[in-house]
């Protein structure tokens, strides 16, 4: 069977030196941009039921940060006084508030990466198996995902304990290691593992199951003809996969970000509602200092530069997904 080479065309679609013809009367029309104000028409209602919903509360919490609201405030219905930035200048100077910060941002990093990986490699996964195999992985994580957070905790919790957990005992059960009544929470760095253990088992069904989405929408010719030019599985994932899951890795990536960083049910039912210092968030740091110490103003200060500090991240997440709706 022979192959009969065709011309080679131009980059305006006719042959090298005969540009192609044109009806008579046909003028080109100017190329038109997609009208940017679709997106914000389509999500205009959304907007609207966040500004309802959360705008007042808001609008509460930031006020409530410029006052000093304490107990004998709350029981007697009066007015706080008034402080201005008071609440900020003690947080911002407090050098717990600092280490609680730096803990959340790694926590985040750290849990993030590990867990869109994770994520992505089972969705690459899923697109070998059967289709059986798919549909039954499908159906499992999405159990895992369905899982209240609270449940999660409380067995993370259980299978961790001191005295009848399950992992001291599979843990205890191997040659010449002794575990029993090993406590994970002692130890800092332990108890991270654990939590982040769980924040990524949790979150790997979104992951994995978007993705597997995305990778619905890769073009099999792409594939098949980067590996009749020899490339490896690694050369084509890396060159075709993941420039056009991009906008969805970017997508997810935001999200999770978002939920990690406002980290609280977790640690808290983990630490049993009294995390020590080592285990605060910034979620738990102010819900402490607002209902533990009855430091109401300055637990909205640090709510405050919780929102704040995820503002960047909000605001690259909608950038994303109005991208996503352009039309070039």
């Amino acid at each position: 069977m022979s192959v009969v080479d065709s011309p080679p065309t131009s980059r305006s679609g006719g042959v090298h030196g005969v540009q192609p013809r044109r009806p008579a009367g046909h003028k080109r029309r100017p190329r038109r941009r997609g009208d940017t104000r679709t997106p914000w028409l389509l999500s205009l209602p959304a907007i609207l039921l966040l500004l309802g919903l959360l705008g007042y509360p808001l609008y509460r919490m930031v006020i409530l940060s410029f006052q000093n609201m304490r107990l004998r405030e709350l029981l007697s219905g009066r007015t706080p006084p008034w402080v201005g930035f008071e609440q900020y200048q003690k947080v911002l100077s407090d050098p717990t508030f600092w280490s609680v910060v730096m803990r959340t941002v790694v926590f985040t990093v750290v849990s993030v990466l590990i867990s869109v990986l994770l994520g992505l490699a089972v969705a690459l996964l899923m697109r070998r198996v059967h289709k059986r195999v798919r549909l039954v992985m499908i159906v499992a994580m999405m159990f895992v995902w369905a899982m209240p957070q609270l449940v999660q905790a409380q067995s993370f919790r259980w299978m961790t304990d001191a005295d009848f957990g399950v992992i001291n005992y599979m843990i205890d059960k191997l040659p010449g290691v002794s575990f029993q009544g090993h406590a994970f929470f002692v130890s800092p760095t332990q108890g991270w593992i654990i939590i982040t253990t769980l924040i990524v088992w949790a979150g790997i069904p979104f992951l994995a199951i978007t993705l597997n989405a995305g990778l619905t929408q890769v073009p099999k010719e792409l594939i098949e003809a980067a590996t009749v030019d020899g490339a490896t599985p690694w050369q084509t994932l890396r060159s075709i996969t993941l420039p056009i899951l991009k906008p969805l890795i970017v997508i997810v990536t935001t999200l999770s970000v978002i939920w990690n960083f406002g980290l609280f049910t977790q640690n808290w039912v983990l630490r049993d509602g009294k995390p020590e210092e080592s285990f605060q968030t910034l979620a738990t740091y102010a819900y402490t200092q607002a209902f533990g110490q009855s430091r109401y103003s300055l637990g909205s200060a640090i709510s405050v530069i919780t929102v704040v500090l995820l503002l960047g991240v909000m605001a690259l997440y909608i950038r994303q997904m109005f991208k996503i709706g352009e039309v070039d």
